[in-house]
């Protein structure tokens, strides 16, 4: 009988909490909330997709308990809509934007300027939605060769995950990604890093609590979870950084987080 009592005491304590993220962090996020359940009887449903589209999508249902995008972009516009408690926000992990081809490297491409030849297809994440596509943006414009580029990219992807599918499925030849995919699917893509003065910015993955949750302190627990010792092994295992110095070893005078605004045309 104690232990039936016990059970059911359990079972009433135990809530379900709403994560809506960037799709840059899923393959460790993922691992990361079954580790969580497991451990402490609550339920975390994940809803990832594009950081900007995720964002709409809480902000419509005028739900969930943590916003986790893919950079700090979306973060800030997040706080310009109220939706997320700043002072809950942390960072989990670090990102390094580069270039990613079809393992081989069928094609050759060692440097930015190999995007701009006729025989390279080239996508990017959508840069209005999703993080990894704004970076991209950033540094083509930034090394000055929008002109080039931007007529070899035949697609724009809804989310990081369907950013790397596309050179992992050779629909592409290469994407303008995070250096950690390759991590993601190490037999069907490989990282071409960027020279360390073609990079603008380091990205970084940050979380919060929803100002729209109804579970705070289970979401500040996930969250403390994420950036537990724990947590960051589990970014680490899946090739991220997971510490400031680590990011900046690939480009030492970049700027760490920050906006960026989508020039015209884009």
């Amino acid at each position: 009988m104690l232990i039936l009592i016990l059970l059911w005491c359990g079972n009433a304590l135990a809530e379900e909490i709403e994560v809506f993220a960037g799709a840059a962090s899923k393959p460790p996020t993922e691992e990361i909330a079954r580790l969580f359940e497991s451990e402490t009887g609550h339920t975390v449903r994940l809803y990832f997709g594009g950081s900007g589209s995720v964002l709409s999508q809480m902000k419509i249902a005028g739900r969930g308990d943590i916003y986790f995008p893919g950079s700090p972009d979306f973060m800030s516009r997040a706080k310009q809509d109220g939706l997320v408690v700043v002072e809950t926000e942390q960072i989990v992990a670090y990102l390094v934007p580069a270039i990613n081809v079809q393992r081989g490297n069928p094609k050759g491409i060692k440097v930015l300027g190999d995007l701009g030849r006729d025989d390279v297809r080239v996508a990017i994440g959508n840069p209005r939605s999703v993080c990894v596509g704004l970076y991209a943006v950033e540094i083509v414009e930034a090394a000055g060769l929008g002109d080039e580029i931007k007529p070899r990219i035949v697609g724009y992807a809804e989310s990081c995950e369907k950013t790397a599918n596309l050179v992992a499925l050779k629909a592409v030849d290469a994407v303008l990604g995070w250096r950690e995919f390759e991590s993601w699917n190490p037999e069907k893509i490989e990282t071409v890093l960027l020279p360390p003065g073609q990079i603008p910015r380091i990205g970084y993955i940050p979380i919060a609590v929803s100002s729209l949750s109804k579970h705070v302190k289970i979401a500040e627990q996930f969250i403390e979870y994420c950036c537990s010792d724990t947590g960051k092994k589990i970014f680490e295992k899946w090739g991220y950084l997971t510490r400031e110095e680590q990011a900046r070893a690939y480009a030492p005078r970049a700027a760490l987080g920050g906006d960026y605004a989508l020039p015209e045309g884009w």
